[in-house]
């Protein structure tokens, strides 16, 4: 499987925000969306005062490119540090996955922690599409 670090590399500046005909998402759309989402699920399973974003608009992108090669690269950043984030969550004694988080409805924070494995999985499956039909995914 391709993570998501396989995913990213090499995508050059002027396809961040090239869209192929055959689907209606950019590379950088793509990452964004991952990048947001999972800083969401985060936020909510460590912060007892998590406000919800409003679903779609506040989880894509509004714009098909990223303003800039600095946008692009601290959006990667972010989306890797709050992986190690998760990661450490997941990995934390002193958290019962299987009990409810206390300011939820009902989650767990398994059920959290596999929602984004799934979602960042899917999205990354298409990540490679994206790259597939523009020309820029190489296999090795």
């Amino acid at each position: 499987h391709v993570g998501f670090d396989a995913a990213v590399a090499g995508i050059p500046p002027r396809s961040r925000g090239e869209k192929p005909a055959q689907l209606p998402y950019t590379p950088w759309q793509l990452v964004e969306h991952l990048r947001i989402t999972q800083h969401d699920i985060l936020d909510f399973c460590r912060n007892p005062k998590y406000e919800e974003i409003k679903w779609p608009d506040d989880y894509w992108p509004s714009s098909a490119a990223p303003p800039s090669d600095a946008a692009w690269d601290k959006s990667l950043e972010q989306f890797r540090k709050d992986r190690e984030a998760m990661q450490q969550l997941e990995a934390d004694p002193t958290i019962d996955l299987t009990a409810r988080i206390p300011h939820g409805n009902g989650q767990t924070y398994l059920r959290e922690i596999l929602l984004v494995a799934d979602h960042t999985a899917y999205h990354i499956g298409e990540l490679v599409v994206v790259r597939r039909l523009l020309g820029i995914w190489k296999t090795k």
